[in-house]
């Protein structure tokens, strides 16, 4: 298959090339069947990080409803007080909460959280609070919602 190229221009020579062949398309889906293990592991990972989240969310609405009433409170010293007690009933047996009152509430307070402590300064009002309507300690509102944050929840099966 020998062609002439005498005497033939630089442009009559390029239209004598004939196109490459087009490949065939590659395909997206997996060729070994590890890929598709290792797909499904991954979406079964996913699935169970949705589910840890949203039950971790669903578990903690409390609390974020308890922030906002705190936050609504007008730093009102009885308001406080109920608050913290209504977000102990929930996070704890009413058997262990309800009968509590005066210095056994507020170590009880100290006790379920481990950076909050109701027993010096503002966290005395809590003792008083629900007898008085008085303005509240910023302090106290401060320490409500450190508690309410940060305490440990009974973990009940």
């Amino acid at each position: 298959m020998s062609v002439d190229v005498e005497g033939k221009s630089l442009v009559d020579l390029l239209d004598m090339l004939e196109p490459a062949p087009v490949p065939e398309p590659i395909s997206m889906v997996p060729q070994t069947w590890g890929w598709s293990v290792l797909a499904l592991i991954l979406a079964g990972l996913i699935i169970l990080g949705v589910y840890a989240f949203l039950r971790h969310r669903q578990f903690n609405a409390y609390r974020r409803e308890a922030l906002i009433e705190l936050a609504a409170s007008d730093n009102n010293a009885a308001k406080v007080a109920e608050i913290l007690r209504r977000t102990a009933l929930v996070a704890y047996p009413r058997r262990k909460v309800a009968a509590l009152h005066g210095k056994e509430w507020t170590n009880f307070l100290n006790q379920t959280s481990d950076n909050v402590t109701f027993t010096d300064g503002a966290g005395r009002q809590l003792v008083e609070a629900p007898y008085r309507d008085v303005k509240a300690d910023p302090d106290l509102e401060i320490l409500a919602r450190n508690w309410i944050k940060s305490h440990k929840r009974e973990r009940t099966a």
